[in-house]
């Protein structure tokens, strides 16, 4: 396992990382013996981070998560995140922040994290009490022992610039950016946070479903354009004897500049293969056709929440 450091906070986290959004059932349904065996397969081949939230499953990741790190947990780096309760609830101000993170804790079976953060700030309402509030009663629970670290999460990588310039945040992460289709993480964010000394976070390096075999899933926002050319690229590699989600994993580990990317499965078969596309490179010629593919969606996102980036 490859290790890499996460800005300025002194931790050094594995080039694979363990995202909990599977275990809420996101991607189907999970039991405790999935969640177990997913674990166990990824401390065994060295990861150390794990990160959940308080949305995925309503709580049931977090639950199953402290049901089946009991009595190591010493052993993961364990991030979290609050304030997104549901797909359509949001709660950023103080109090709601304390209380998703005190259930959290509680599911978790921890009385500490190490890295918090707030939930997809673009669904905030005001996003000045966000800079403000939301980053104060963070540094509040950092100072209470709830967290060593804190920070904020969403896809805007316009909003999370803003963030890391005026929130003194340690950690972000965004999602869908550092992909096959997407690489805009590398020129509008990973610049400003390495000013800050901010450790990011990549997430969805399969673009939530968009660069897999089987496709997304119903719940993926991205247009029919970027779906069709994901499409056609799963199809080019299938025809050629591989998989695009293979490749995609590949790509999205080759880059050191990222700290680390989570692979979000809840199943030990898909893990492995994520970890042995650590350990390998991708093949020159099916990256190139890929990215021909790609090409006239390159670096195409979608709009999310309330926020919209400037003109």
């Amino acid at each position: 396992m490859q290790f890499r450091a996460l800005g300025r906070t002194g931790l050094n986290v594995s080039a694979v990382s363990l995202g909990g959004a599977a275990f809420g059932g996101q991607y189907g349904a999970v039991t405790v013996a999935d969640v177990r065996a997913t674990v166990d397969a990824a401390l065994d081949a060295g990861v150390n981070l794990i990160d959940t939230s308080a949305f995925y499953g309503e709580g049931r990741s977090e639950t199953l998560l402290g049901e089946v790190l009991a009595g190591r947990r010493d052993r993961v780096v364990l991030c979290t995140k609050a304030g997104r309760l549901t797909r359509q609830e949001f709660d950023f101000t103080p109090a709601g922040m304390r209380a998703s993170v005190e259930g959290s804790l509680r599911r978790l079976r921890t009385d500490r994290v190490e890295v918090l953060l707030a939930h997809d700030i673009e669904f905030a309402a005001d996003f000045e009490r966000v800079f403000t509030e939301t980053a104060g009663v963070l540094r509040a629970l950092q100072a209470e022992g709830k967290c060593r670290f804190v920070g904020m999460s969403g896809l805007p990588l316009g909003l999370l610039r803003q963030a890391v310039e005026r929130c003194n945040l340690d950690v972000v992460i965004t999602y869908c950016h550092y992909t096959l289709q997407n690489t805009r993480l590398l020129t509008e964010l990973l610049p400003t946070a390495a000013d800050h000394g901010v450790g990011v976070i990549n997430a969805s390096p399969l673009a939530m479903g968009l660069l897999t075999p089987g496709g997304p899933p119903p719940w993926n926002p991205a247009p029919a354009e970027i779906r069709a050319a994901c499409r056609a690229a799963a199809d080019y590699c299938e025809a050629r004897g591989a998989s695009l989600a293979t490749l995609g994993m590949q790509f999205a580990f080759a880059h050191a500049a990222v700290p680390t990317t989570l692979t979000g499965t809840a199943r030990p078969d898909e893990l492995h293969a994520n970890l042995a596309a650590l350990a390998t490179p991708p093949d020159a010629d099916l990256l190139a056709g890929v990215r021909a593919i790609l090409a006239p969606v390159l670096g195409q996102s979608w709009p999310t929440g309330n926020w919209r980036e400037p003109a």
